[in-house]
């Protein structure tokens, strides 16, 4: 029986690799469809980016206390910061899947420890929260520390504060699907690159934030990009995205 099975492993090869040789370099190659451009420059957001906050203004946002009004954040040398008790704010427009970058800061006087320091979040279509937290030797539970699908998956690895001070988020995300039911079919897939280094490897959503009790699964479509309001003064800078 092995003996029968080498021979047919062998005259498989024997096919295969003389098949390969009928081939020509040009019947593997691919011309159409044709990649559009995308133009980048330092500093800047890719050519096709919707800018969310390019430091002049919120014309993109509203604020989550109505899902209409003007955000009452502060706007000051290009730099956008949370004003405590004022409430989150979201964007207007609703995104499905997207490739996110957003950079942030912790307040300059730190205050608090765990959960009270420097801490905001960054919420994936307004329902799953990559946290925002000040690390640098804050002890918290390590699946609500910077990094983190907070409550759900930790960071492979803590990326420390740059000297700038500024963090950095790059986010490639992929929505869950629902069936028409309202049935869940496939799960939400979120990578994470903080400063750089990879934290989130396509992490499969659990479901919604919680912060106490277990991630809900809850049908939904297309859903807004929302900045927390934590009652810290954390900063955001040169938030752009792209829809994929």
């Amino acid at each position: 029986m092995l003996k029968h099975s080498l021979l047919i492993a062998l005259f498989a090869g024997v096919s295969y690799a003389g098949a390969q040789t009928k081939f020509q370099p040009q019947d593997t190659e691919f011309y159409e469809p044709v990649p559009r451009v995308v133009n980048t420059k330092a500093n800047a957001a890719p050519s096709d980016a919707i800018v969310l906050f390019d430091g002049k203004n919120l014309t993109e946002w509203v604020s989550d206390k109505d899902g209409s009004s003007q955000p009452q954040w502060t706007i000051n040398d290009n730099v956008l910061t949370v004003k405590p008790g004022s409430g989150g704010i979201h964007t207007k427009k609703d995104f499905q899947d997207f490739q996110l970058h957003i950079e942030w800061k912790s307040p300059e006087t730190i205050k608090g420890e765990g959960q009270g320091r420097g801490n905001s979040g960054i919420f994936l279509q307004g329902k799953y929260e990559l946290q925002v937290l000040d690390n640098d030797n804050n002890k918290t539970y390590t699946n609500g520390q910077a990094g983190s699908i907070y409550k759900q998956s930790p960071p492979l690895v803590e990326s420390r504060k740059p000297e700038s001070g500024w963090h950095t988020y790059d986010v490639i995300y992929t929505a869950p699907r629902f069936n028409k039911d309202g049935q869940l079919i496939k799960r939400g897939l979120v990578t994470v690159l903080h400063n750089g280094v990879l934290v989130q490897n396509n992490t499969e959503i659990q479901g919604t934030t919680e912060y106490i009790g277990l991630p809900k699964m809850q049908a939904h479509g297309a859903g807004p990009i929302g900045l927390q309001d934590h009652g810290d003064l954390v900063s955001f800078r040169n938030i752009w995205i792209r829809e994929l």
